[in-house]
């Protein structure tokens, strides 16, 4: 990179500091020349990595533009790999832009969105996983979006490739050998293993590949359909989660005739609850569309609330799902033994509540984190809608490789398969990629970063 590039990299507006970055070869003495540092400090040429210098930033005319600290990251131990500096200014517009003119006017050029991360990138400071993981780490909003965010930025998605790459690499090795020596007819690879190593690495790819629903759903909130008969206190109970009313509650049997979604926090996780249509036998057209709006719901969610009224436990709809609580509501009225009772029919997966008076929420709410596995879950997780296309693509060309074993197809095209499928591997930590793929990635971020 020949161009030294700044930026302000905090948020627009107005506040109480900003930093101004500054990267590439020029970085430090573009900075130096519009610095005067205070007392006995010396200029920032002549700084150690990682120190900061207090002192002022004068403009052209020599006048004190702000009083400022200068910290120097000297290369390749800087975010970019390159020489860098940030410069702490008072959080003044005009201080920001009029710092932004006097660094452009000797010899810096501004930069573009993501430009800092793409040089951290293509001076080898993280893979194309890492600097993605930037960007989720800046938007996370809860406490698990931005742990896997910062597992991401560790290298945690990373490592996992790169012990599958290695187990890919051994393959097409023994195959590349065979080719190398095709004339004398020498087999340096048992079929059968490689069609048992294919397999057991087809089965890996298929297990991270998996775990995309999830790491999706944890970004954009994990879906709980909240469902069961009418008059259960399903919006009830939405409203007592949410801290607010946002379904509309009432003693009608079919209030709610379309579902009601609602983002909640709980205890770091993002939830969205959908409050659905009760589900009963019903001659109203419309509320046969949301009775049937309910059990589509129910097919997407991943975890679901069926609410149970403790007066009526008799009557209640059969509800099927692989990950079900079953809410025991309206205890308030009802005894202890009828409750035990309860309790012991549908087992340790169901919890008592009354949504009315906040009875046993916070149990609630802690067994919802458990069904999202989001207690101690440590496991590689896949939340980046282009990594999981190209585990996609290259399952498909296992598949391919494993076809081709079966069939006692050439080594040639084999081995060519297994090449294809560690391309598409290489290309979620670009170790393969194509400029258009780069400029897409880094246009997401915003300047500075």
């Amino acid at each position: 990179m020949t161009t030294t590039i700044c930026a302000v990299s905090t948020p627009a507006g107005v506040g109480a500091i900003a930093v101004i970055r500054i990267s590439g070869p020029e970085a430090i003495g573009v900075a130096n020349s519009i610095f005067k540092p205070f007392g006995k400090s010396s200029s920032l040429l002549s700084a150690a990595s990682h120190s900061m210098t207090y002192g002022s930033l004068v403009s052209d005319d020599g006048s004190v533009l702000d009083d400022v600290l200068v910290a120097v990251f000297r290369s390749p131990h800087s975010y970019t790999g390159e020489d860098s500096a940030e410069i702490y200014v008072h959080g003044s517009s005009y201080i920001q832009q009029e710092t932004l003119r006097l660094l452009c006017a000797h010899g810096a050029v501004l930069a573009t969105a993501g430009e800092f991360s793409r040089r951290a990138f293509a001076n080898g400071k993280m893979d194309l996983t890492q600097a993605e993981a930037v960007a989720d780490v800046i938007a996370s909003e809860t406490r698990s979006s931005h742990r896997i965010a910062m597992s991401h930025l560790k290298g945690q998605v990373a490592n996992k490739l790169a012990a599958l790459r290695a187990e890919l690499i051994e393959l097409t090795s023994l195959l590349e050998l065979e080719l190398d020596f095709d004339e004398e007819d020498v087999e340096f690879a048992d079929r059968g293993r490689l069609l048992a190593l294919s397999e057991t690495l087809n089965a890996e790819l298929k297990s991270l590949s998996s775990t995309f629903k999830f790491g999706n759903a944890i970004k954009n909130g994990i879906p709980v359909a909240i469902v069961g008969s009418t008059n259960v206190g399903k919006s009830t109970l939405l409203n007592a989660i949410c801290g607010e009313e946002r379904a509309i509650v009432s003693d009608i049997h079919g209030t709610t005739r379309d579902t009601i979604d609602a983002l909640v926090n709980v205890n770091g996780v993002l939830f969205r609850f959908i409050d659905t249509a009760g589900i009963r036998k019903s001659f109203d057209a419309i509320e046969k569309i949301g009775i049937e709006r309910t059990l589509q719901q129910i097919k997407k969610a991943y975890v679901v609330l069926h609410i149970i009224d403790a007066t009526e436990i008799d009557q209640c709809p059969v509800i099927e799902h692989d990950n079900i609580i079953t809410v025991i509501n309206k205890i308030d009225v009802v005894g202890k033994q009828r409750l035990a009772d309860m309790m012991e029919k549908y087992g340790p997966n169901c919890v008592t509540i009354s949504a009315k008076y906040g009875t046993n929420i916070p149990q609630l709410t802690q067994m919802l984190v458990v069904a999202a596995h989001m207690a101690d879950n440590d496991d590689v997780i896949i939340t980046n809608e282009r990594h999981y296309q190209c585990l996609v693509k290259a399952m498909k060309s296992l598949d391919a490789v494993i076809e081709g074993l079966t069939d006692n197809r050439t080594s040639e095209l084999i081995a060519e398969d297994l090449r294809e499928c560690n391309r598409h591997l290489s290309e979620i930590t670009g170790e393969i990629s194509t400029e258009d793929v780069l400029k897409s990635i880094f246009s997401r971020f915003c300047i500075g970063k």
